[in-house]
């Protein structure tokens, strides 16, 4: 299991056992919806809020510990942040999974043909993963 205290901490962010749970939720599933999220963390602490759960989300994505990974015409999936990378989505069940492209190439491409200062890109790939095929 990854020390989640030590990385919590290094993040500017307070250890408390919802956010280490969170972490280690988002840790085992890498990709999770919010209502995926809480109904796991029910399990855990009966009596926690949905609200206190997007709360801890918030904090977590504004220290960079998480990553918010919108995807096109559904709810954002949440990640443990980690080296820059893509998404691919299956169409038909949702899955999500990382593909290591350099999206640097993405950006470089874009700003030789625009003057547009480019400061984040987000590539997500809509397919059939094998499962659905």
């Amino acid at each position: 299991m990854n020390n989640y205290t030590t990385i919590l901490r290094a993040h500017g962010l307070k250890v408390t056992p919802q956010r280490l749970a969170i972490s280690d939720a988002i840790g085992t599933h890498g990709h999770i919806k919010i209502e995926d999220l809480y109904t796991l963390m029910l399990k855990e602490f009966s009596s926690i809020s949905l609200a206190t759960i997007y709360k801890n989300i918030n904090v977590m994505v504004q220290n960079s510990f998480i990553q918010e990974v919108k995807i096109p015409h559904t709810k954002s999936v949440y990640e443990l942040t980690k080296e820059a990378h893509s998404h691919l989505v299956c169409s038909e069940c949702t899955e999500v999974e990382d593909i290591s492209l350099d999206i640097y190439d993405f950006i470089n491409k874009a700003d030789s043909q625009t003057s547009f200062l480019i400061q984040k890109a987000d590539v997500v790939f809509s397919g059939i993963c094998k499962k659905c095929q």
